[in-house]
C-alpha cells in the first residue's frame, strides 16, 4: 500500500518529482515495464517516467532489499535497449528509517563491471525540501523532524490551502497513508477528513488494487485445488484467467512440498 501510494503520486505529479530529482519541471509520461521487452522482476514498487530525452527510474521501498542493485542495473539496460539515446536517472527512495546496510548501498559490481545508482533516505531529509511542493507533501512527515505530529499539522494547514479539490484530495489520502508509518491514526484521523480523502484518485486506486489483489488470490487457491485434482495446466489457465507461468509455479511449489 505504502509503495503503490507513491507510485500513484509520481504519475499524478510527475513535474514535482521530476523538479525534486531532475532539477527541472519536466511533465514525465508513464513508461510501462512491459515496454522493455521483459517482464519487471517486480512491478509493485517501481515507477518508470519518461520525457523525449530523459527516463526517470523510482523504487520506493519500506524495507531494504538486498537484490536492489542488481534490479537497477537490469532496468538500465532494458531502457539502454529500448532507448539508447535517453539518459536516465534512477532512484531508490526509502520510507522506513532503518539501521540496515542495505540502505546504504548505491552500487553493483562484479568482475569488469561497476554500476552507480542513487538512493534517497527519506528520514535524512530536511522536510522544507517536501513542505513547499504539493505533489511532495505526503513525504514531510517522513523526513528528518524532530516532531513529527507538528510536521504532520503543517501538512494538513499546507492541504487546506490547495484551491483545486481533486489535488486536495489526492494530497490528502497519500498524506494520511504514510504517515501511518510513523503515527497512530487517531492523531491522522483529527487532521484528515475521511470524506474529502474518499474523493481521490489515489485512494479509488488503492482500493480497486486491493480488490484485484482478492480475485487474484481467490484465483490462486483455486487453480492450487485444481492442480491437485489432476487437471491441466491449459485447461486451468482458461478456466481461471491465470497465466501459464502462474499456473506452472504454483504447480512447482505442489510439486516441491
Amino acid at each position: 500500500m505504502f509503495d503503490n501510494t507513491c507510485k500513484f503520486l509520481a504519475e499524478l505529479y510527475s513535474p514535482d518529482f521530476a523538479t525534486w530529482l531532475l532539477g527541472e519541471p519536466i511533465t514525465l509520461t508513464k513508461l510501462s515495464p512491459t515496454e522493455l521487452s521483459l517482464e519487471p522482476i517486480r512491478a509493485d514498487a517501481l515507477i518508470l517516467l519518461q520525457s523525449d530525452e530523459v527516463v526517470l527510474h523510482i523504487e520506493f521501498q519500506t524495507e531494504p532489499d538486498k537484490d536492489m542493485p542488481f534490479r537497477m542495473l537490469d532496468y538500465r539496460v532494458r531502457v539502454y535497449r529500448r532507448f539508447p539515446n535517453k539518459r536516465m536517472y534512477q532512484v531508490v527512495i526509502y520510507l522506513n528509517k532503518t539501521a540496515s546496510e542495505e540502505v546504504y548501498k548505491t552500487t553493483f559490481s562484479i568482475e569488469n563491471l561497476r554500476y552507480e545508482f542513487s538512493v534517497i533516505r527519506l528520514w535524512e531529509q530536511p522536510p522544507e525540501i517536501f513542505l513547499g511542493t504539493p505533489g511532495l507533501l505526503p513525504f514531510a512527515v517522513l523526513s528528518a523532524t524532530d516532531n513529527k505530529a507538528s510536521t504532520l499539522q503543517q501538512v494538513a494547514a499546507a492541504v487546506d490551502r490547495i484551491s483545486e479539490r481533486r489535488t486536495q484530495s489526492n494530497i490528502s489520502a497519500a498524506t494520511a497513508i504514510l504517515a501511518g508509518l510513523v503515527l497512530e491514526q487517531e492523531l491522522i484521523g483529527r487532521l484528515f477528513r475521511r470524506d474529502i480523502m474518499s474523493e481521490s484518485v489515489i485512494y479509488q486506486m488503492i482500493q480497486n488494487e486491493a480488490e484485484e489483489q482478492g480475485r487474484n488470490k481467490k484465483a490462486r487457491e483455486i487453480a492450487a485445488n485444481m492442480l491437485a485434482e489432476g487437471m491441466s495446466v491449459n485447461l486451468i489457465t482458461r478456466l481461471t484467467g491465470l497465466s501459464v507461468e502462474v499456473v506452472q509455479e504454483l504447480q512447482q511449489q505442489q510439486a516441491n512440498e
